[in-house]
């Protein structure tokens, strides 16, 4: 814990650092501000956990960093106990009208994909071009998207950013923090031993040196731990330490070909699990769709292939 003067004057703190706790900082204010309009929302009858909710979340990202991690600890569980009893209810903000959406269509057209695809080039200009992190290249590239997007249309408002995304996020609801639990999980289980333990235990399936089979079984699990954790990124700091490290870059495979790959397997599992619920769940509820899994049950075989196909490549480029 410092104090946010020092910090943001610290010379030992990166300017990447320091850029990505102004974005963690708006991202907070803007929890905050979907949890006050959802308290306003007398027609939400579960108002008050909702705000509970969103409220404590933005709290921890404005102040998170600058208060001990006991009282985070207790924040965050004062904000998981509206989800658990079931108190946490989207609100009543108006989704856009038929003429809305056609009258914007003529207005705009194809041109809106510009702004969705500067996020992707912001975050790799980023990656490539600086020391800056990428995650905050995206935040970057959104607010670019805002400005394109309100040149394209006088409509566009900050007021309308602001009650879309509070309506996306009351969509998306309490679901939304399960990728960054997920991944703070995969860090405990590294910390922990898990990769140790999956070490000792695969050590006497795959033959000594044998890369090809340590490729696939790395690859499967890969995809298979994914499932269990719902996120690629929590499973692979795991399935690295207890497979891909000992039996496939020890022994000589190239590790950026290696890693990327191996993290494409992992999304291979993420087509095919309900705890990945940002992709497979909540687009069952903004489609309506009547099967809970409809999503999943279409995505199976093209995950069964695909992962196919990039283990052969590992193998192949290895």
């Amino acid at each position: 814990m410092t104090n946010p003067i020092e910090y943001f004057m610290s010379a030992e703190i990166t300017l990447s650092d320091k850029l990505l706790e102004i974005m963690y900082f708006v991202i907070g204010l803007i929890a905050i501000y979907v949890a006050i309009r959802n308290l306003k929302d007398k027609s939400n009858d579960k108002r008050y956990g909702t705000f509970a909710f969103w409220f404590l979340l933005g709290l921890m990202f404005v102040i998170g960093k600058w208060i001990p991690p006991m009282y985070t600890g207790i924040l965050m569980v004062l904000m998981v106990l509206s989800p658990i009893l079931k108190q946490v209810k989207a609100g009543s903000e108006p989704s856009p009208t038929v003429e809305e959406m056609t009258k914007n269509y003529k207005k705009i057209g194809f041109k809106v994909f510009i702004p969705a695809v500067s996020i992707g080039a912001f975050a790799l200009i980023a990656a490539l071009f600086t020391t800056i992190s990428p995650l905050f290249g995206m935040g970057v590239g959104v607010v670019v998207g805002i400005i394109l997007l309100m040149i394209f249309s006088k409509d566009n408002k900050p007021s309308v950013f602001l009650n879309d995304g509070r309506r996306m996020l009351d969509i998306v609801g309490p679901l939304s923090m399960l990728p960054t639990l997920l991944a703070a999980l995969g860090a405990v289980f590294t910390t922990a031993g898990v990769g140790d333990v999956i070490s000792g235990i695969v050590s006497n399936i795959i033959p000594e040196g044998n890369v090809a089979i340590g490729i696939i079984v790395y690859a499967v699990g890969m995809a298979l731990f994914t499932m269990v954790m719902g996120n690629a990124f929590a499973a692979i700091t795991v399935m690295t330490v207890g497979i891909g490290a000992p039996f496939v870059l020890a022994h000589g495979a190239d590790p950026v070909i290696i890693g990327s790959l191996a993290l494409t397997c992992g999304y291979c599992g993420t087509l095919c699990t309900p705890m990945a619920a940002n992709f497979n769940i909540v687009p069952v509820a903004v489609l309506e769709m009547k099967d809970d899994y409809g999503v999943i049950k279409n995505q199976v075989v093209i995950a069964g292939i695909m992962l196919v196909v990039q283990i052969i490549m590992m193998i192949v480029l290895s």
